[in-house]
């Protein structure tokens, strides 16, 4: 029989922020890239620059790349919303003056 409460008090130390960085953006930047090839095969972005109501002298090139960081954005974000979602609960739950893994 296994003893839940011995994994719930392991608190596993913080990874380095290059780590976290890195676990966020890179498969960020690989949807985003991926996205942005799916969407453009289909949208022209001079197409959407004389449909939208904003008069700027947008080129082919800078609509992909507008589009690329639009992308990256969104898909940047929900990574980061999973990565808070799945923190460790020592992580966020600490009340003041309480040590890890021990209740009061």
């Amino acid at each position: 029989m296994t003893d839940h409460r011995i994994a719930q008090d392991i608190d596993h130390p913080p990874r380095p922020l290059a780590q976290r960085l890195g676990a966020i953006l890179w498969p960020s930047f690989f949807a985003a890239g991926v996205s942005t090839m799916v969407f453009f095969a289909f949208v022209d972005p001079i197409d959407l620059r004389d449909i939208s109501t904003v008069d700027w002298a947008v080129s082919r090139e800078a609509g992909y790349t507008i589009g690329f960081f639009m992308f990256w954005l969104a898909t940047g974000l929900s990574s980061l919303f999973t990565w808070w979602l799945l923190r460790p609960r020592s992580r966020f739950n600490r009340g003041p003056g309480r040590d890890i893994g021990r209740s009061s």
